[in-house]
């Protein structure tokens, strides 16, 4: 794809921009509604159609240049995070993972505690053992739902000031992305799977819309709402080939980098369509697109869960490479710009 310098800044602004947009929201599965309202509202700036489904996914419908055939493409924007289990008698806050966060990354992240009735208070997520001058074990003590807590900002010295609060079991716990889009094009914050791939989706909408150029068949672009927890891809429009755009694993014997877009062949759920991942790297290295194909260790994708559901579709996998996947994560824009690529490529938008 042909670009001069001024089309390349200003996707570039727009991809960045709706990046931190997306990650500005806190969104672990099942407390969603805000980033989809953001998302919802530059969709429709753009001047595309959108639905929300019952379950909370964003559908946008883009109207193809031929008849016939039915593409989906999808991205989550539902992450990791925390539930209040239990309160301590001493007034800490017992947490259950939505989700599958890498506890031991957390200890010591600021994090928002959201009440039912509305209230935001904030808090740190520490080990039950938090200071090196008092127990012997806090360097030892395991970070897990049994050793770790929340410490909120609030006077409370027991399990009654903490629920005079308002803050009770099944409340979420939402912890700091930590966003930094560095000056040499790295994007570090937590929760780039998959609010990276979302925004690439979004900014491909934007390419729409500056160029007039549509996809070649009807297409169906979703943000899914459930993924982390295994069935954001179940309810998606039944398409005859469906191209979910996830984060791309880095890592032991996987030959992806930040700066590429990987292509699955094979996740826990088994191979990706033979014939899609094959025209996928075959447009990769025809138009010289930096790639990778990879197979994934311990993933799951919105595709699964839509195989799982019933759909009868093709599918396939790509995404932006992503190192520290649920943990402190980084990728490049070298690789979002890969990924935009290769979708474009793949609905034919070249």
């Amino acid at each position: 794809m042909t670009e001069n310098k001024t089309q390349v800044q200003s996707r570039q602004a727009f991809l960045v921009d709706t990046l931190q947009k997306l990650l500005g929201q806190d969104s672990p599965t099942g407390f969603t509604e805000k980033v989809v309202t953001v998302a919802e509202d530059i969709v429709r700036e753009l001047g595309f159609a959108a639905r929300r489904t019952n379950k909370g996914n964003l559908v946008v419908t883009v109207p193809g240049r031929e008849t016939g055939r039915k593409v989906g493409l999808c991205a989550h924007v539902d992450t990791l995070g925390l539930m209040v289990r239990s309160i301590t008698a001493n007034g800490m806050l017992m947490v259950t993972k939505v989700g599958g966060p890498l506890l031991p990354t957390l200890d010591g992240e600021y994090c928002r505690i959201y009440t039912r009735e509305g209230k935001v208070y904030t808090g740190t997520v520490l080990s039950l053992s938090p200071s090196a001058h008092v127990q012997d074990d806090a360097a030892t003590r395991p970070r897990d739902e049994k050793n770790i807590a929340v410490r909120i900002d609030e006077k409370v010295h027991n399990k009654a000031d903490v629920l005079a609060l308002g803050i009770a079991a099944g409340d979420y716990i939402c912890y700091d992305p930590k966003t930094t889009v560095t000056d040499s094009g790295f994007v570090k914050s937590r929760f780039l799977d998959d609010k990276a791939s979302a925004a690439c989706l979004l900014t491909l909408l934007w390419q729409m819309k500056q160029t007039g150029i549509r996809p070649r068949y009807d297409t169906y672009v979703t943000l899914t709402v459930h993924e982390e927890v295994g069935h954001g891809g179940s309810t998606l429009p039944v398409v005859d080939e469906l191209l979910a755009v996830d984060m791309g694993c880095i890592g032991e014997d996987l030959s992806c980098t930040e700066y590429q877009v990987s292509i699955c062949a094979k996740d826990n759920g088994g191979p990706y369509d033979y014939g899609m991942v094959s025209r996928l790297i075959k447009l990769a290295k025809e138009h010289s697109v930096d790639y990778a194909v990879d197979i994934y260790p311990h993933y799951g994708s919105d595709a699964g869960a839509a195989w799982r559901s019933g759909i009868d579709c093709r599918a396939a996998l790509i995404g932006p490479g992503v190192h520290a996947s649920h943990g402190m994560e980084r990728t490049h824009l070298d690789g979002l710009y890969a990924t935009l690529d290769l979708v474009a490529l793949y609905l034919e938008l070249a």
